[in-house]
């Protein structure tokens, strides 16, 4: 059985739940109509259920809801929904975090005035299926709530998706990619050319970066060790490959694993100079 605490519209509830004690939203065609606080209810049929979290765990529930229109609640499910038919799963806890995102980009699209994320396109190769599920959540906010948030937003959007699939936190998402960046930029100054974002090889390279530094925050490695072979057969690739590892384990502030080198400057190589391995 549940306890309304409050109606967020005819299509959305916050409840009390009697037998785990834990606050819950309910969302689905009609599930508020007619409700009221206090008022004890079963199990509704067809209505989806979120377990919730705030940004701050001292923040009540009730008073982050209070503070997000609940329209843009109702837009955070349907996102969640759409990210439901491309992944088996995804964490329901996401709702408030990215409702709440939602509500602040589009008051910035309100007020024309827009945070830059200079990530977007790393995270667009990082997070391909994510971040086509944040396109289709531009298309939702639009039709449900007349706001059109810009593309820095959808990139936004995307670590909150990526964050209902995994243990990474957005914040650390958003950090990882910053890191893989100046990675990026480094190789690409290191031997004067700009990588193809279309390519393969670049993908599989922007996604060896991403665990690489996954492992090495928690302190793993590759047991393939290439080094030997890469010194001696591409020396420069090697050497940028080794400073790359020293700025990553500055940043993280863990040993990046000497494993690590030879393992990234392959797929280095192979970007810069496809024909050579």
């Amino acid at each position: 059985m549940y306890r309304v605490i409050k109606v967020l519209n005819n299509n959305g509830i916050l409840v009390y739940h009697n037998e785990t004690g834990r606050e819950l939203i309910l969302l689905g065609n009609g599930v508020g109509f007619g409700k009221k606080p206090t008022q004890q209810i079963a199990d509704i049929s067809g209505a989806r259920v979120y377990s919730l979290v705030t940004r701050q765990k001292q923040q009540s529930v009730l008073k982050v809801v209070n503070g997000i229109q609940p329209g843009f609640i109702e837009a955070a499910g349907k996102i969640i929904e759409a990210a439901e038919k491309v992944f088996s799963e995804v964490n329901h806890e996401i709702l408030l975090p990215m409702a709440d995102h939602i509500a602040l980009a589009a008051k910035r699209a309100k007020e024309n005035r827009q945070i830059p994320n200079p990530f977007t396109p790393d995270i667009r190769v990082l997070f391909s299926k994510e971040y086509a599920v944040a396109m289709q959540g531009r298309d939702i906010i639009r039709d449900m709530m007349g706001y059109e948030i810009s593309d820095d937003e959808v990139g936004f959007l995307t670590l909150h998706i990526h964050a209902g699939l995994s243990d990474e936190q957005v914040s650390t998402a958003l950090d990882t990619t910053r890191i893989i960046n100046e990675g990026i930029h480094r190789i690409e100054e290191a031997f004067g050319q700009k990588m193809s974002e279309d390519s393969l090889a670049y993908t599989r390279l922007m996604s060896h970066l991403y665990y690489m530094v996954a492992r090495t925050r928690n302190g793993e490695s590759t047991k393939v060790d290439f080094n030997d072979f890469i010194f001696a057969n591409y020396p420069e690739t090697g050497r940028v490959a080794e400073s790359i590892c020293g700025y990553m384990s500055k940043e993280l502030k863990k040993p990046v694993a000497k494993e690590e080198i030879g393992f990234l400057a392959i797929h280095i190589q192979r970007v810069i100079s496809p024909e050579t391995v």
